[in-house]
Order: structure tokens, then sequence, then C-alpha cells
């Protein structure tokens, strides 16, 4: 378990660079999501269920769905 631990931090760590150097917003908004979802199955690891759940419908659910909502508006008013 501690192996598939590692990975996990490292996925998260990659991510985490991710998304600070990709210049497309819709790539950037897909790897938070992907950064969320690592840091839920952290969580979980961490034998600590309520912010597991907490981060995977906060943070990759709604965050993203908001994110994903600003971009169309955004990428709408500029036509």
């Amino acid at each position: 378990m501690k192996l598939f631990s590692l990975i996990m931090l490292l996925f998260l760590i990659g991510s985490s660079i991710a998304v600070s150097l990709i210049k497309d917003m819709l790539s950037t908004i897909i790897v938070f999501m992907v950064y969320s979802l690592i840091m839920a199955i952290l969580w979980q690891q961490l034998n600590a269920p309520d912010l597991a759940i907490t981060e995977a419908a906060v943070g990759a659910g709604v965050t993203t769905l908001l994110f994903i909502l600003t971009l169309k508006r955004m990428r709408g008013e500029r036509r």
C-alpha cells in the first residue's frame, strides 16, 4: 500500500506542476480535476473518508463544473 501512496504522491506533484505550466485553459481545468481526485484518493488512504468525499464532491465536482461554465461564458463573450 505504501507503493500505491508513493505513486499517487508523484502523480499529485506532477499534476500540480502541470497546472502551472499548461497554457490551454480547458486542459488546465482537467488537470486540476485530476489533482482533486488524487487528493481524494490520498485522503482515503489516510483514513479520512469525510475529507475524501468532500474533496471529490467539491474539488473535483462542483469546482470543475463552475470553471468549465465560466470558461464557456468567457469564450461566448469573445465572439
